[in-house]
């Protein structure tokens, strides 16, 4: 299994999967940065500090929705599928696991009771921002 698993069709990111057993030993980004959503480990040492800041107002255009599963608990199948709605592929993500979904489309059945921590631009408008199939 892969520690970092890059899921794509026709050279289209999908989806990317960062495993539990993940442990940087300098500061690491993960994807690239055309991407909507920045994810990577930032590492300090003990005594590091982050001196204290604001974030300046930045206009950005996104166009989509990324987002961030984190599973803080359980186990499941994550379906990966392409723009088309063809399946891709099938992983199974357990605790401590993160998902960024970054094109196509997803599902899940969940194998355990299972709670997830979702990061994403939003609020979630409603379901007129989903499409289901």
């Amino acid at each position: 299994m892969e520690l970092v698993e890059h899921i794509d069709w026709n050279g289209k990111p999908l989806t990317y999967i960062i495993r539990r057993e993940v442990d940087p030993s300098c500061t690491t980004f993960l994807t690239p940065p055309e991407f909507k959503q920045q994810v990577g480990y930032i590492v300090y040492p003990a005594g590091g500090e982050v001196p204290r800041h604001l974030h300046c107002d930045l206009e950005r255009h996104l166009v989509g929705t990324s987002e961030v599963l984190i599973v803080l608990r359980g186990r499941c199948e994550m379906d990966v599928y392409n723009d088309e709605r063809e399946l891709v592929a099938t992983r199974e993500l357990r605790e401590g696991d993160l998902m960024l979904m970054v094109g196509g489309g997803h599902g899940f059945r969940m194998q355990e009771d299972t709670v997830f921590l979702e990061v994403k631009q939003g609020p979630y408008t409603g379901l007129e921002e989903k499409e289901r199939f």
